[in-house]
């Protein structure tokens, strides 16, 4: 999950410069921004609830 989540952080960066740049449509540079971003949410609470430890202990 950590390799995704890096993926997905990568990949924001990268459309944040093609965004910079001009070189997408402007609804097309949303529409992929925001999924980006949301992928990266999901992927960032994934790794949060497999850290936490798992209630009620080891018995």
């Amino acid at each position: 999950m950590n390799i995704a989540r890096a993926e997905a952080r990568e990949t924001l960066y990268w459309l944040r410069l093609i965004t910079e740049g001009g070189l997408l449509p402007q609804r097309q540079r949303t529409d992929l921004l925001t999924e980006a971003d949301e992928i990266l949410r999901i992927l960032v609470a994934t790794v949060k609830t497999i850290r936490k430890p798992a209630a009620g202990g080891a018995d």
